[in-house]
């Protein structure tokens, strides 16, 4: 993967490929989206640019250095690990980044450290981070990457380069689902929705083995869902739990579910909603859903989501969740 085939996020990419060709490259960025959005693969691509032995602003893909890099073995290209699924400590950032940086690049101009999911940095290695950042040597470089950049200390984010991923226009994803998967309309049309301009969750969905099986969950709940005993419940996330999908994706369309009927009782259109087959059950529950009732259900999908990130109980999180959805 390289700058030029990115979809989308051309403003960022400009920038970071005007920033190699000035030498005038930063010694912190904080790549800020969600998840799917493009974050990591911008990431990869700039580190991949400014190690380049080309010296040019775009990935030569030829060179020894391009080749470490695509094979995942680039000794100054450093991704931080950590054991604890939701937890880097600050030992990983001391061991990993801050003793390491003192030991100069071993073949390039810089030493490239990417922290993704930076949000679960703790506040101690938050701390640890923050000297490296205030200070780094000439060849360091960090590349935050986070889904919240509010959860990162002020005193971080004042110090680095702050750029935001922006949805990807509708078109672009249609096309590069099409072209690159082979994805017919009406499933792209589904998925380009469902992502609301985040190619990796359109992706994710167009393509993935269980698309047909995942919906046809999802709207079985839903269409259902006031009239389920708990023998029902228990099949419910028997079944949920079955999908190799991420669980948040599943969560995810359930949101998009409530945001239907929301959309259809402000709007009136059926045009502006995801699952236009189920219209009428959507229409009939916008109905009887008040506004109050609809953003209770969708705070506690949100709920969920962090609970199942802490790593709760799935089984006991979804039961609690889909009770919840059945009250009204």
């Amino acid at each position: 993967m390289d700058f030029n085939k990115i979809i989308g996020h051309e403003e960022i990419i400009s920038r970071l490929r005007n920033s190699i060709e000035m030498d005038k490259v930063g010694h912190a960025y904080i790549l800020s989206g969600k998840n799917g959005s493009g974050r990591n693969t911008i990431a990869y691509s700039f580190a991949k640019a400014l190690q380049c032995e080309s010296g040019q602003s775009q990935s030569c893909n030829g060179c020894k250095s391009c080749k470490q890099a695509e094979s995942g073995n680039h000794p100054d290209i450093i991704y931080i690990t950590h054991d604890k699924p939701n937890t880097i400590s600050v030992e990983e950032i001391r061991t990993q980044l801050v003793d390491s940086m003192q030991v100069k690049p071993y073949s390039s101009k810089y030493k490239i450290y990417i922290i993704k999911d930076a949000e679960k940095m703790t506040e101690e290695a938050q701390n640890a981070l923050l000297k490296t950042v205030e200070e780094p040597p000439e060849y360091g470089i960090v590349i935050i990457i986070t889904s919240d950049q509010e959860k990162l200390l002020q005193t971080i984010r004042s110090r680095c380069i702050t750029l935001a991923t922006k949805p990807v226009k509708e078109k672009d994803i249609h096309d590069y689902l099409v072209e690159n998967y082979g994805i017919d309309e009406k499933r792209a049309g589904f998925a380009i929705e469902y992502s609301e301009g985040n190619l990796g969750k359109a992706i994710l969905l167009a393509t993935n083995e269980e698309y047909e099986q995942l919906i046809k969950s999802v709207i079985d709940l839903e269409t259902n869902i006031f009239d389920m005993d708990m023998e029902d419940i228990s099949d419910v996330i028997q079944h949920a739990s079955s999908f190799r999908m991420n669980i948040n994706d599943y969560l995810d369309l359930m949101m998009m579910w409530y945001r239907d009927i929301l959309v259809l009782k402000v709007t009136g259109n059926p045009d502006k909603i995801l699952f236009k087959e189920q219209y009428l059950t959507i229409r009939d529950q916008s109905n009887y859903l008040s506004f109050n009732e609809l953003e209770a259900k969708q705070k506690a999908i949100n709920s969920a989501k962090e609970r199942i990130n802490a790593n709760a109980n799935l089984a006991d999180i979804m039961r609690l969740l889909i009770l919840t959805l059945k009250q009204k």
